[in-house]
């Protein structure tokens, strides 16, 4: 499981989205966002090495689900997904990506919705989060994701065989996997004004 610190982080990672995020295609916010962590979930990597979370953010106009991954090290071809680096106050620097573009992040993110691990608090060490909530209805271990392709609601990945993951980016409460989805991963974050709603944050589906 991963420890959680209690520590510093110079920049934060709010103050790396801040200038980051406008420049998706799935963002579709004012150019300098005040951004408001509003909810998440953490996976663990089984070799305990790179960090996983899921956070919500949001900028007063809507909410958005980033996947992070941090490693203590530059991830080999993966320039191009690097967010910032930190200096964490326990583990020193730390390189943020775009989950999407890291191996570990989403091979547990496939695990999860098949159910062979559980999503984690994303601010409590060793304690399962119960409100992320997953289906699964296949009858076979997904296969390594694709590479990912950003739309402007969401980032999607081919999958051998024909299903597509798709990780919603732009977050609408209250919405449900279509019918036919063979899997999907739902979750909860605050609003401005303190209400807590649920929404999907991925799915698979056959085209």
């Amino acid at each position: 499981m991963a420890i959680i610190h209690r520590t510093t982080l110079t920049p934060t990672k709010l103050e790396l989205l801040t200038t980051w995020l406008p420049t998706r295609p799935w963002y579709h916010g004012p150019a300098e966002p005040e951004l408001v962590k509003a909810g998440g979930f953490r996976l663990d990597d089984p070799e305990g090495e790179v960090g996983i979370e899921f956070m919500v953010v949001t900028d007063g106009s809507g909410a958005y689900l980033v996947p992070l991954t941090y490693r203590a090290a530059p991830l080999p071809g993966a320039e191009h997904a690097l967010i910032g680096t930190m200096e964490h106050g326990v583990l020193g620097p730390r390189w943020a990506y775009d989950g999407c573009h890291d191996p570990v992040l989403t091979a547990e993110l496939a695990a999860f919705v098949e159910g062979r691990t559980e999503a984690q608090a994303q601010s409590v060490s060793d304690t399962p989060d119960r409100e992320v909530a997953r289906s699964w209805t296949g009858t076979a271990p997904l296969p390594a994701l694709g590479a990912p392709d950003d739309t402007d609601t969401a980032t999607e990945f081919a999958v051998p065989d024909d299903p597509t993951l798709r990780l919603h980016r732009v977050l609408d409460p209250g919405s449900t996997a279509p019918e036919g989805a063979l899997g999907h991963v739902t979750g909860v974050w605050a609003q401005p004004d303190g209400t807590r709603v649920r929404a999907l944050f991925a799915d698979l589906l056959v085209s």
